[in-house]
């Protein structure tokens, strides 16, 4: 083990020399590689293989970005408590500290006819992005929540798949996409058009993505360039998304990995388990229902397909929402 440890220190002191650095660098390169990358998500995804998927990405989105997303996002849980479908009670766990605060409580939420109505109550533990007992079923996750993020920051060539993670925001930013919303409401002169790995858009998404990441809803609905600032805010800000339930949308993390199950209501909306449904709660009310043919949908299941099939992989539920009724 101390040869192993003596062996890399000495690569890395190379490296340093050959690039002018001082020797104090090589020690500094030395910790960071040792302590950047978690074991688990570092087995599942190498810096190799990260820019072999996107090889033209933006150098914002970096391999350690990510990982070290993953490894702050792993340290929280979240409970999502619900009367009815719309009163919201949101407590939040810091695995790290063993702190536990209530970051969202809905004025309504101990009014005696609000406690009739049903409750729900539902746990999103952050840490179990891409971290099933099964590598496969990690791998497609990893290639589904890339196959997204990649048609959403998209600059270049059809049917390449080589394009992904370009953008860190939307093209067009006139539009604001604000709306009403009592418990994350706008902020004036602030535009939450979409940003980050999957875009991230609305003043609502933005500061319940706050709520949850950071434990303070007016991080983000204050300052939203703090997702083009920086980069490990920015993957934060997908994975939050991507481990989330939405309303009555499933989290796209229960879909991919087999856990959501369709109701015989579901299904009867042509809801079914796999990267379709996934496209449905991403961005279903434009893509989804529109037959087979949709230009946005196909690249999207394109890119899943690629990813796949660069991991070794195959995955035999729908790709498509063609037929799939879009969320209200």
């Amino acid at each position: 083990m101390m040869k192993q440890k003596s062996v890399k220190l000495i690569v890395v002191f190379l490296i340093c020399l050959c690039a002018g650095l001082p020797v104090s660098a090589a020690f500094k390169l030395n910790n960071s590689i040792h302590k950047a990358v978690p074991v688990s998500f570092s087995s599942l995804l190498s810096p190799i293989v990260f820019n072999k998927l996107f090889p033209l990405r933006n150098k914002f989105y970096s391999y350690n970005s990510l990982v070290q997303a993953v490894q702050n996002l792993a340290q929280i849980k979240i409970q999502i408590e619900k009367r009815g479908p719309f009163i919201y009670k949101i407590t939040r766990f810091d695995k790290h500290t063993g702190k536990q605060v209530v970051v969202r409580q809905d004025k309504d939420w101990n009014e005696p006819w609000a406690q009739q109505k049903e409750y729900t109550s539902t746990i999103i533990d952050y840490g179990l992005f891409c971290n099933h007992s099964d590598q496969k079923i990690n791998q497609r996750e990893l290639a589904a929540f890339f196959a997204q993020a990649a048609h959403e920051t998209r600059d270049g060539q059809d049917g390449r798949f080589n394009d992904g993670l370009m953008l860190k925001r939307e093209l067009d930013t006139t539009n604001t996409y604000v709306a009403a919303n009592v418990f994350y409401p706008a902020i004036a002169g602030k535009r939450y058009y979409g940003r980050g790995p999957l875009q991230l858009s609305y003043n609502g998404n933005y500061g319940f993505a706050s709520d949850c990441i950071f434990g303070d809803k007016n991080k983000l609905l204050a300052d939203p360039d703090l997702i083009l600032k920086d980069p490990v805010i920015a993957f934060e800000t997908a994975i939050y998304f991507w481990m989330t339930p939405q309303g009555t949308k499933p989290s796209a993390h229960d879909v991919i990995i087999g856990k959501w199950k369709p109701s015989a209501a579901d299904q009867a909306k042509g809801w079914t388990a796999g990267f379709g449904m996934v496209t449905n709660i991403v961005n279903g009310a434009i893509e989804c229902n529109h037959g087979d043919a949709l230009p946005a949908m196909k690249n999207r299941a394109g890119y899943y397909q690629h990813y796949l099939q660069l991991f070794g992989l195959t995955d035999s539920r729908k790709c498509s929402c063609g037929s799939m009724q879009p969320f209200p």
